[in-house]
């Protein structure tokens, strides 16, 4: 998720950032015919649209088969559930396709993972200690061009990503040099490699770097390597395109006027303001297509799949401590570790991601929000009850 909220924590702040949803009720469905019920996705997904998301999408697939199932409804005013196989933006979870993609890279030897990124993009200034790793696993220092904290704390704005400002601003398009730039005109938090600090303006950078070195655009890059030999049809990087594909739910994003509280449709937005960082579109059947190519070892060499899984320790532990454009987290003796990366842009929407080590295990949702205020200490316990269902059996319960 891309941190655009004002709260202390980057991270956790973008855990929950937009998702205000109006309190919906409905009972969970299967949404895939001859599937065989699981009541205990049923009952967990649903608790998410009773603690007030508009609706939900999820998928696991695990030794029992796969499940596909939604909850709440599709758009403000009508009663239709939130389509299985729906189009969303997925946010953050675009890094990992991008760490993907620039480690596939090293394999070829075409970069060099602890090389300065200065020699291969020499024209932006960067400071030569910054190294390609650095970016993978936001190590770097670099100002967040969301907005970010000085090391006392305080938030310093960056580019119109919340509130009002970015709703009134939401179909601009930015050139990812734009983005840089303005990052590379704040302070940066720390130097290179000194602390850890989750920054979008990294995998910006990670988009002009995979596109200098390969002389191609990401998305043409992304088509060729992983899109095209694994079949996934329903994701893309939609440049300057604003609508999602058919079929999708509508996300809202709830916002302050003149002292009053109002909602805007926001299914449609320009994500270029996050490129590299969280500007793609998918499905959940295409991230978990992704996600178990990826852990089963079918995208990257033995070697750096676990340079990617090596975390920093210094990393904000919401989710488990950061590798290389993931998530690695221990859910304890019973459950085992879990790799994942969640995400939303400014607002509607969030998604999630996440799978066992060698893939055979994944979870991957859509969350919509609607028209009313979201209770933001809720989530983490929504969400661990959700993952622990999956990758637990009944273990749920019991926030971390």
């Amino acid at each position: 998720m891309g941190p655009t909220d004002k709260r202390p924590r980057a991270y956790r702040r973008a855990a929950v950032t937009a998702l205000t949803a109006a309190l919906l009720a409905g009972s969970a469905t299967p949404a895939v015919a001859g599937e065989k019920d699981r009541p205990e996705l049923r009952k967990v997904i649903q608790t998410f649209v009773d603690a007030g998301f508009l609706g939900v999408q999820v998928r696991v697939n695990d030794e029992r088969g796969q499940w596909v199932g939604s909850a709440g409804q599709r758009k403000l005013g009508t009663s239709a559930k939130p389509p299985a196989n729906g189009h969303f933006w997925v946010g953050s979870v675009t890094k990992t396709f991008h760490a993907t993609v620039a480690l596939q890279l090293v394999a070829e030897g075409k970069i060099g993972l602890d090389a300065p990124v200065a020699g291969y993009l020499p024209k932006l200034g960067l400071d030569r200690q910054i190294t390609v790793r650095m970016l993978l696993q936001h190590t770097s220092g670099l100002f967040n061009y969301t907005g970010d904290l000085d090391p006392d704390g305080t938030w310093v704005p960056g580019l119109p990503a919340t509130g009002k400002e970015w709703l009134d601003n939401r179909f601009r398009s930015y050139r990812p040099e734009e983005l840089v730039r303005f990052a590379l005109s704040r302070p940066a938090r720390f130097a290179p490699g000194k602390g850890w600090s989750y920054s979008n303006t990294n995998y910006t950078l990670a988009r002009l770097l995979i596109e200098k070195v390969t002389g191609r655009s990401f998305d043409a890059e992304l088509k060729r390597r992983i899109l095209g030999p694994l079949g996934m049809k329903g994701t893309m990087v939609p440049g300057n395109r604003t609508r999602l594909p058919l079929p999708y739910a509508h996300g809202y994003f709830r916002y302050q006027d003149a002292g009053q509280w109002k909602v805007a449709d926001v299914s449609r937005q320009n994500l270029s303001l996050v490129a590299g960082a969280g500007d793609m579109l998918s499905t959940t059947k295409d991230l978990h297509t992704f996600f178990s190519a990826l852990n089963g070892g079918r995208l990257l060499p033995a070697k750096l799949l676990a340079e990617m899984r090596d975390p920093h320790p210094k990393s904000d532990p919401l989710y488990g401590n950061y590798g290389l454009g993931l998530f690695v987290q221990n859910l304890g003796p019973a459950c085992g570790t879990v790799l994942n990366h969640n995400g939303n842009p400014p607002g509607g929407y969030a998604a999630l991601m996440y799978s066992t080590p060698d893939g055979s295990k994944t979870l991957t949702a859509s969350l919509t929000a609607g028209d009313a205020a979201f209770d933001f200490a809720k989530y983490p316990k929504l969400l661990n009850d959700l993952v622990k269902t999956v990758f637990c059996g009944s273990q749920t319960g019991s926030a971390q």
